[in-house]
């Protein structure tokens, strides 16, 4: 065959990508062009394009373009064609049309009028006509009409060539596998690899991005899994030319696995995982990339030496997700990659670039992909200090402050020395000695200590949309400059975050991934707490009162402390000589940090046992089996944690929940109850037969004394005849 012209389809926005592609596999002439790209050159150029392009969805050989304006000019035009050279009447065939023809409202129409031309000139030559199969056909026929004419073409790929052969399953939402290439190319992953580089995808989902990048680094064929190509049933096959390009690609195959660098996916979904692991197989890579179940905060690169590329592509609001939680998961990202992987290259693909800016770093540059139909981003960035960005409200000086900063100081001074001597006779060490006070300055400002050294949280409630934005970020930004003043704090132990009103768990979502604990001091006991990674820092202050109560009420008892979060209750329990406890929690995290509590409290770890469950399937459980002197029950408000076994909604549910618990009492036992549900009503009515008494404002703590809806507690035990 002398030169001819070929023409490649290709996602959309990714011609220029796939000319380039054509460019490197010899094909000096390809040009971007409309739907894909175009080349010209010789069928072992046809040949190689569908063996080796990475970006294509499928290559055409063009047998005719014809300016057609009715569908008896698409007849005639694929009358016009010489099909003996093609198939004979013992071949299979299918048709399949794109584009848009005067006079044809449906595709359907277009295929049966050069359905009809085919079987006609077969008729009509040798009086016997090719069947057609719509699945498996010997020759695909591809028919692209546009602003009055129409390509006629054999589609030499058959099947579209993102299906390499080695994916049978996925996860939600998986890419194609020429997307993925198309992402890998874009982020710079040929010349990556080429240095020696490490890939990572810190959620691989089935492992595509990975074993893409396997395919590119190793000079793979994305072709070679393949077992058929639309040109195997075409007349004009070359077979002896088609096996000296395998044997090639064989041969660049063997070669390239020896330079292979290192390879990793994670995602936190094992089934993910057992799929990847699965492809990979299949892949024929097995060894060549790792893939492991881990949870973005444990997402470290294999090697400390390693370093090169992070490419993501985290879920964004289509049909994947909560979109409420993404904003969070893409902070969690952002905190990682600062963290651990300075030096590499980042990429992240998203339908939602907006929250690309949660995860503190400056995109370089950015390209628009399409994800089926879904327009989305690939935003590149370089993970070095220069490019960080903080979210963090820059502090005001004290020369650019209004009059209302040193309202705010004076009351910052006052409160403080009216809470200095209780601070002492109390012990108390971390306290709130800021709470809104003044309605300019919507904050909450609270001192943890542990008598050498001191750190502070702020807290911006979430301003109402009748205040100006503007002037509230002044003046947090006035509070911020200040605060470390007035209260002798270097700014660096200041810590700031928004506090909006909160669903469900979402209070103990990470915001980050620092793992940076501080020990403080409350009551002569020694508690680990964090500033960065979380809303709450693992201790709540206004519970500081409910804490000593169960302490003095536990001395030589059996205490249980049920959604227990850190276990600092447990800690007042057990120091105060509670002879047993259990303390039961959903998160295996603050398991372990109220291990660390423990530990750090001298409680012995055999006496007062940690239970990883879900609270409402461990008290059903635990019903007739277990009794308790003392319980102290804190569920959050409202719950829907995917690992529960139901819902917790606690305005609903507390009735069956405390009759629950009172099950668990042992005679004369004791059940305290709290929620932080501001506008919660106990039915007292419907616990009939108990004793309810309403202990909100006695367990109020002082420095909290102006905000009396913060907790709701209760003590709850069975009347006695």
């Amino acid at each position: 065959m002398s030169s001819q012209l070929f023409f490649a389809s290709a996602p959309k926005h990714l011609g220029s990508l796939l000319a380039e592609e054509f460019i490197r596999l010899g094909m000096r002439d390809a040009v971007e062009t409309r739907g894909g790209a175009r080349f010209s050159g010789s069928l072992e150029d046809g040949y190689r394009a569908c063996l080796w392009s990475r970006i294509a969805n499928r290559i055409l050989l063009p047998l005719g373009h014809f300016p057609v304006a009715s569908p008896e000019a698409l007849y005639d035009a694929a009358a016009s064609i010489d099909w003996h050279e093609h198939l004979t009447p013992d071949h299979t065939f299918a048709i399949q049309f794109d584009g848009a023809l005067e006079g044809i409202n449906h595709p359907h129409f277009a295929v049966l009028r050069v359905k009809d031309a085919i079987a006609d000139h077969f008729t009509a030559r040798c009086g016997q006509r090719p069947n057609v199969d719509a699945e498996q056909p010997d020759l695909q026929i591809h028919v692209y009409a546009h602003q009055g004419t129409v390509s006629i073409s054999v589609d030499l790929s058959g099947t579209s060539l993102h299906l390499r052969g080695y994916r049978d399953t996925g996860t939600a939402a998986p890419l194609k596998e020429n997307l993925a290439a198309a992402l890998l190319l874009r982020a710079g992953w040929l010349e990556i690899a080429a240095d020696g580089g490490a890939l990572l995808d810190p959620m691989c989902g089935s492992g595509t991005l990975v074993i893409e990048g396997a395919l590119i680094a190793a000079d793979i064929a994305p072709g070679l899994l393949r077992e058929r190509f639309g040109f195997h049933g075409w007349l004009q096959h070359d077979q002896t030319l088609w096996q000296r390009l395998l044997a090639e690609a064989h041969i660049r195959r063997a070669a390239g696995l020896q330079r292979l660098g290192a390879l990793r996916g994670y995602d936190q979904n094992p089934n993910a995982i057992r799929a990847a692991l699965h492809h990979l197989e299949r892949a024929g890579l097995t060894g060549y990339a790792h893939f492991e179940r881990r949870e973005l905060a444990d997402c470290y690169p294999g090697r400390v030496e390693d370093e090169g590329l992070v490419l993501v592509n985290p879920p964004y609001g289509e049909r994947l997700g909560e979109v409420d939680e993404l904003p969070a998961l893409y902070a969690r990202l952002g905190a990682v990659l600062k963290e651990r992987f300075v030096g590499w290259r980042a990429a992240l693909f998203t339908g939602s670039p907006e929250l690309g800016k949660t995860m503190g770093l400056r995109a370089l540059k950015m390209h628009t992909l399409f994800n089926g139909a879904i327009e989305c981003r690939l935003l590149h960035f370089k993970v070095e200090p220069h490019y960080f960005v903080s979210h963090q409200p820059r502090p005001l000086p004290a020369e650019a402050r209004s009059a209302g900063a040193e309202m705010l100081s004076n009351r910052l001074l006052k409160n403080r020395k009216a809470l200095r001597k209780w601070q002492r006779e109390a012990q108390i060490e971390c306290v709130r000695i800021y709470d809104a006070d003044l309605p300019e300055y919507a904050l909450a400002v609270d001192v943890y200590g542990n008598g050498t050294a001191q750190w502070v949280q702020v807290q911006e409630y979430a301003a109402p949309a009748t205040v100006d934005p503007k002037k509230a970020r002044q003046r947090l930004r006035e509070a911020l400059g200040l605060i470390p003043e007035v209260l002798d704090v270097p700014a660096a132990q200041v810590y700031f975050k928004v506090r909006q009103q909160q669903k469900g768990a979402s209070q103990y979502e990470r915001l980050a991934d620092t793992r940076h604990f501080h020990e403080v001091v409350e009551a002569g006991h020694r508690f680990l707490v964090n500033f960065e990674d979380y809303l709450d820092t693992g201790l709540f202050l206004d519970h500081r009162d409910v804490r000593g109560l169960l302490g003095r009420l536990a001395a030589g008892k059996r205490f249980l402390n049920l959604f227990a979060y850190t276990g600092t209750a447990t800690v007042y329990a057990a120091a105060a000589g509670a002879i047993a406890s259990t303390t039961v929690d959903l998160s295996n995290t603050y398991l372990d940090w109220a291990q660390n509590n423990f530990l750090l409290n001298g409680i012995d770890l055999n006496q007062h046992e940690l239970v990883q469950a879900d609270c409402l399937r461990w008290i059903d459980h635990a019903v007739g089996r277990r009794f308790y002197d003392v319980i102290f029950l804190d569920p959050p408000s409202f719950s829907t944690s995917k690992r529960m076994l139901r819902t917790l909604d606690i305005q609903r549910d507390h009735v069956l929940l405390i009759q629950a618990v009172l099950r668990l009492l042992a005679p004369e036992g004791v059940l305290i109850f709290s929620n932080n549900l501001r506008r919660f009503k106990m039915d007292v009515e419907a616990l009939e037969g108990c004793v309810v008494e309403d202990l909100s404002a006695a367990t109020l703590p002082r420095d909290f004394a102006r905000n009396p809806r913060i907790h709701n507690c209760w003590k709850i035990y069975q009347r006695t005849a």
